[in-house]
């Protein structure tokens, strides 16, 4: 099975790296899914986006990445997050809460950004938002 270099990486630590089959990850341009020999491209993280790397193992890593970009060349895929957080390390419940001040916050600036982050994060867990 043909498969292609990933990286991902975050401001504060590089998250994952190594094989995988195909990347899926919601850029400003809409949902893009990468498999290998995809033509080179650059795009833009959608704000409160989850990556999904599917692994040589066949296992699926899900990452809340918030900001960045995505770029795609003939050796493979880098996804440069600000932050990002793998599915398995993310706290539900502080998610949950983060989300209900940022709705609770309405109009203020930076609450749409922050409830994006929250439902983000809700959404690579496995939660219904």
């Amino acid at each position: 099975m043909a498969t292609l270099q990933v990286e991902l990486v975050a401001v504060e630590r590089k998250i994952w790296s190594g094989e995988a089959t195909m990347v899926i990850a919601r850029t400003t341009e809409g949902e893009l899914g990468v498999l290998p020999g995809h033509a080179p491209l650059l795009g833009q993280l959608a704000p409160g986006g989850v990556v999904t790397i599917r692994t040589e193992s066949g296992d699926d890593l899900t990452v809340a990445a918030h900001g960045g970009f995505l770029s795609v060349t003939e050796r493979g895929v880098s996804i440069l997050a600000e932050t990002a957080e793998i599915s398995t390390e993310i706290d539900v419940a502080r998610a949950r809460e983060a989300l209900s001040r940022a709705e609770a916050a309405g109009d203020e600036p930076g609450a749409l950004e922050a409830a994006r982050r929250a439902e983000s994060r809700l959404r690579a867990a496995g939660e219904t938002v």
